[in-house]
């Protein structure tokens, strides 16, 4: 899943990301101040659609901690019920198997719902291309040219 959406979406971005910094450096009139703005105005992309791919994990492994915490308490709470040791072993690896299963369930889904929102995130149509740079002044105050959102 992650080797997915870096090689379809995040590369993607990385890409036009260091396309957009090195037509920043391609102005050789450029003040060293402008181009350390283009080029973080060329970086800003990338950092949210990393930030999202971080944070739905993070999720994903902390509601499978809760789940098997939960199997520990309910194994924590046989043991004081007087069951044996092998039954309450059995009753925390099925419901630990269970949490884990339930859990694979959803990363298709959780997937997909990152893959659309990486995708609109992708949506450079103002990029400011250092491949179209030639002879333009990339530096213009006026120019709006950073990564939108569509």
């Amino acid at each position: 899943m992650v080797k997915s959406l870096e090689r379809e979406n995040i590369r993607k971005m990385q890409g036009l990301m260091l396309r957009c910094s090195a037509g920043c450096c391609e102005d050789s009139q450029a003040a060293r101040q402008q181009v350390q703005q283009c080029m973080e105005r060329c970086r800003a992309p990338p950092a949210p659609a990393q930030a999202l791919v971080t944070s739905e994990l993070e999720k994903l492994q902390d509601h499978l901690a809760q789940c098997t915490v939960h199997c520990n308490d309910k194994a924590e709470g046989s043991i004081d019920a007087g069951r044996k040791e092998l039954q309450v072993q059995q009753q925390l690896e099925s419901c630990v198997t269970k949490c884990v299963d339930d859990h694979m369930n959803l990363i298709p889904t959780m997937t997909r719902k990152m893959k659309e929102s990486l995708s609109s995130m992708q949506k450079y149509k103002s990029l400011p291309l250092a491949i179209r740079a030639e002879g333009r002044n990339l530096f213009k105050k006026n120019e709006n040219w950073s990564f939108k959102q569509s």
